[in-house]
């Protein structure tokens, strides 16, 4: 399945349709997202354990198994879970209307079938309530369109997140996707250790939210939303939250404070139907992350990318050797 290059715009989100397909593919990613951190070493800050957005979906990228190692792709334009490994086995997990259960024993059965049989905790992670994945019947909703506007909305994100870790000299994160949380993050360090996170979020261990918590961090991402909050957001948010953050001046206009979540909010629509999405979103993420860091003290003079050295270095510097020459 082929798109036209207008296909790469920020699409249109069904929020008010899709619920049931995104809760589903939600655990479904999950199941794929243990997978890789039962066999992946562990990453400060939980690293090891998101997938990344790829040309056609998500991806766990190599992860390895012995001295052999796999990777499981979401294909959402041909809808299928890809299974590929360096022993040259290729096998595939149909992406159609199929409950949670079901879902989970052909996966675990296409593991076994490359000899490379997995096991992972069977709770997911950071849902009230949760169903073990071997008895969800509940879950069972896949619609393709759905997904992938979703997976579009994902792939713009991505790049206007990646530009903006480049412009940080300091300790950040890759741009990744926390299957628990089910978002799309990206997350800057001071480079000093934080106050002991509470913990207390549904099914996830308080020592790893704590680690995960070390240190300062400014952090912003894309999260679709949920049953109970409908409308798909950017966020951004501190840790620990300086005093006077909440009444900070932030860009778009539309940015506001969301009591609930304790992060600014800026609506996806906003960002969608703006004159120019990319410079809305990345004035987002730049005016939250430098009114945390001012309020918090941070050294920013020694943790951001200044010019010419910034984003754009590469190109600039290939044009400064070409004009030299």
């Amino acid at each position: 399945m082929e798109h036209s290059p207008e296909s790469r715009s920020w699409p249109e989100l069904p929020f008010e349709d899709w619920t049931d397909t995104l809760e589903t593919l939600h655990l479904w990613t999950q199941i794929v997202g243990k997978i890789r951190m039962s066999h992946t070493p562990w990453w400060n800050h939980s690293w090891s354990v998101p997938l990344y957005v790829s040309p056609r979906g998500l991806t766990t990228s190599l992860v390895p198994y012995g001295s052999e190692g796999f990777e499981l792709s979401f294909d959402f334009l041909a809808e299928e879970l890809v299974l590929t490994t360096t022993t040259g086995a290729r096998r595939s997990v149909a992406l159609e209307p199929r409950s949670v259960a079901d879902f989970h024993a052909e996966v675990m059965h296409t593991m076994a079938a490359v000899r490379m049989p997995v096991n992972i905790h069977p709770t997911p992670c950071e849902i009230p309530g949760a169903i073990p994945f071997p008895e969800d019947e509940v879950h069972d909703s896949y619609d393709g369109e759905h997904v992938r506007a979703l997976w579009r909305a994902l792939l713009q994100a991505h790049c206007v997140f990646t530009r903006f870790r480049a412009g940080y000299l300091g300790k950040a994160s890759p741009v990744h996707f926390f299957w628990g949380s089910f978002d799309l993050a990206v997350t800057r360090f001071s480079g000093r250790t934080a106050p002991d996170h509470p913990g207390g979020i549904p099914n996830f261990p308080d020592d790893v939210a704590r680690e995960a918590y070390s240190h300062e961090v400014t952090s912003c991402g894309f999260w679709p939303g949920n049953r109970d909050l409908r409308t798909p957001i950017f966020y951004a948010y501190a840790y620990p939250t300086p005093d006077g953050f909440a009444d900070s001046e932030i860009e778009p206009s539309q940015a506001y404070w969301h009591d609930t979540l304790g992060e600014f909010a800026l609506p996806y629509d906003a960002v969608r139907t703006a004159a120019d999405p990319d410079r809305d979103l990345s004035s987002f993420l730049a005016s939250t992350h430098a009114a945390a860091a001012e309020l918090a003290e941070w050294d920013t003079s020694e943790l951001e990318c200044a010019a010419p050295r910034g984003p754009d270095w590469w190109h600039t510097r290939t044009q400064r050797r070409s004009k030299r020459s």
